[in-house]
């Protein structure tokens, strides 16, 4: 059944506007009578029957809620350092699906991407609506946030102080990310990914100064891509609900 995010709370009448609405209308050619599954930002959801189609607005009323079952037990926070092209999108993508709470785009020192302000709105615009589709496709309770470009200094300030900071690095001293995982109970975490060419030692040094722990996935060198992909779906298998 489709599902489809609304943008105030879960009530017995729902309204859906913007591109979803249009969607429904002129790609799915969904009629009155049709069922959908609608959920708010707090992660309520419930199986609705369409009522009516306009051209901005859908119309829905609430037959049944769901219980929110779909995120996993976890809040992972994927800090990513901005890769080159369009790489970004497709580890929004996939974070989204594995589980992940948030997104952080990072502007680190090895960052070959520079954006002025103008760009990371719009970049970020287009990650946000990348987060949104995935969430719809894989039947996510909530649609996770892509937060604005940020320093790393600014993410590790950011963090809750119950939260466990996790940094890959593929320099020396990092610890088995699985060992880090089987020792600790926290349940919510930051997982720190550099960019193509890795953290520098100011960074790493930063983050350790923090708290944070530096781990390793193995004895290769992962393309950023998939060290951040492989490192959140190891933290969803050990502490959340994958597999």
């Amino acid at each position: 059944m489709r599902r489809f995010f609304i943008a105030g709370e879960l009530a017995d009448t729902v309204t859906i506007t913007g591109p979803d609405a249009r969607h429904i209308g002129r790609v799915l050619r969904l009629g009155p009578g049709a069922e959908i599954v609608v959920a708010d930002k707090a992660g309520h959801a419930a199986r609705a029957v369409i009522t009516a189609v306009e051209a901005a607005s859908v119309q829905a009323a609430v037959r049944e809620r769901l219980a929110a079952e779909h995120e996993p037990p976890v809040a992972v926070t994927l800090a990513q350092g901005l890769p080159k092209g369009d790489k970004l999108e497709y580890i929004v993508q996939k974070a989204v699906e594995l589980g992940a709470a948030a997104v952080w785009p990072l502007a680190c020192e090895n960052c070959t991407v520079r954006y002025d302000a103008a760009k990371q709105v719009s970049r970020r615009e287009r990650w946000q609506k990348i987060a949104a589709e995935a969430a719809k496709q894989c039947g996510r309770d909530v649609v996770p946030a892509v937060a604005p470009v940020r320093p790393l200094a600014d993410a590790l300030a950011e963090a809750g102080a119950d939260t466990e900071i996790i940094m890959l690095y593929e320099g020396q001293g990092g610890e088995p990310l699985r060992a880090i995982l089987a020792g600790g109970g926290a349940s919510s975490y930051l997982l720190l990914v550099g960019p193509e060419g890795g953290f520098s030692l100011e960074e790493v040094a930063l983050c350790r100064e923090r708290g944070a722990r530096v781990a390793t996935l193995g004895p290769r060198v992962l393309r950023t891509e998939t060290a951040s992909l492989a490192a959140l779906a190891i933290v969803m298998y050990e502490k959340g609900d994958l597999g």
